[in-house]
């Protein structure tokens, strides 16, 4: 990738849970969920870009929960996440949608 995009995956390490809550449980591998969850935000990511959301309006950022499994957090502008919920409103109306 290069562009206004450069570095919009970056290493992610500071959205491992516990280091913005202070929350470390001796044991607990933190990583590997974090890793899990990493693989998914990219392929996240790489959706959201093909679908026109520049990563500075919304992007998937790969965390841990307390127990160390994976979390996915959706990150952006509000008006990025309406634009977000009518696509998933247009899909799920369509032929094999959830509705």
């Amino acid at each position: 990738m290069s562009g206004s995009g450069d570095g919009w995956l970056g290493d992610g390490l500071d959205d491992v849970a516990g280091l913005g809550s202070g929350l470390w449980v001796r044991g607990v591998d933190y990583m590997a969920g974090w890793r899990v969850a990493r693989e998914a935000t990219e392929q996240l990511n790489l959706a959201l870009l093909a679908a026109e959301f520049e990563p500075s309006e919304l992007r998937a950022v790969a965390a841990t929960d307390d127990e160390g499994h994976g979390v996915v957090r959706l990150v952006g502008l509000p008006g990025a996440a309406v634009r977000l919920a009518g696509l998933l409103d247009a899909l799920a109306d369509g032929d094999g949608g959830a509705r």
